[in-house]
């Protein structure tokens, strides 16, 4: 009985350094100002690559039916 005691203080112990964890990460999100977090996305969005931009599929490709489906399946390796 008394593992089971020292096993339940135990886990409580962790939810409670898990709750601490979590308040002082919330604490240090909340430090930041707006101007700080508007700040912070404009610098990620400037070190962002540009996406690619997709290339049209063939007119053929692009017809619907259950043929040129059957067709597309068939060619792809």
């Amino acid at each position: 009985m008394r593992v089971w005691k020292l096993l339940g203080l135990a886990g409580l112990a962790g939810v409670t350094a898990g709750g601490v964890v979590l308040a002082r990460n919330e604490r240090q999100r909340r430090a930041y100002t707006a101007d700080d977090v508007r700040a912070r996305l404009h610098e990620r969005a400037a070190a962002a690559p540009e996406p690619e931009a997709p290339t049209p599929a063939p007119a053929a490709e692009l017809t619907a039916g259950r043929k040129h489906r059957l067709a597309r399946l068939l060619r792809r390796p």
